[in-house]
């Protein structure tokens, strides 16, 4: 079932979630509310998929209530990857890459989820280069963050620490 995404109306409680988001970071006022009237908001059902494991993406994903679990082979034998919190942003690494999702995304209990659309972020760049350039770099260094902590757990396994 297709999702309803609906405008943000509520500037004075999103901005301050916004500002402590890494990939919104560096960000100056001006650039913060044109991101403002870009992002939207949709709800998520308990246990109800955001999107599933070999999904294109769509959307970068912010929690503004609720929590959302990253979980790698559902049908299977489950192995919980991530839990995101009020705050937390996902999906921001697929959406520039333009690969399918490596996980699957669930709601845990209801969940509010603040988007910006793949197609919005990409008209970024043909109306304000300089904040498009911004959110790019700022997605790198948060990819290359999580990066660094997935190095981090894989040689602690190889090791055996």
């Amino acid at each position: 079932m297709a999702k309803t995404y609906l405008p943000l109306l509520d500037i004075e409680n999103i901005l301050p979630i916004l500002d402590k988001i890494s990939i919104f970071g560096g960000l100056s006022d001006k650039q913060l509310y044109t991101l403002f009237r870009l992002l939207q908001k949709v709800y998520y059902q308990p246990n109800e998929f955001i999107f599933e494991q070999g999904d294109q993406p769509s959307h970068i994903y912010i929690v503004k209530s609720g929590k959302v679990r990253l979980i790698l082979d559902p049908d299977k034998s489950s192995f919980e990857r991530a839990e995101f919190q009020v705050g937390q942003c996902f999906g921001e690494t697929s959406v520039i890459g333009i690969m399918p999702h490596t996980a699957t995304a669930m709601a845990v209990g209801q969940t509010e989820l603040i988007v910006l659309s793949r197609q919005t972020l990409l008209s970024i760049f043909d109306t304000d280069k300089e904040l498009f350039g911004m959110l790019i770099l700022n997605i790198a260094r948060e990819t290359s963050r999580r990066l660094h902590q997935t190095e981090d757990i894989f040689l602690h396994y190889i090791r055996g620490d």
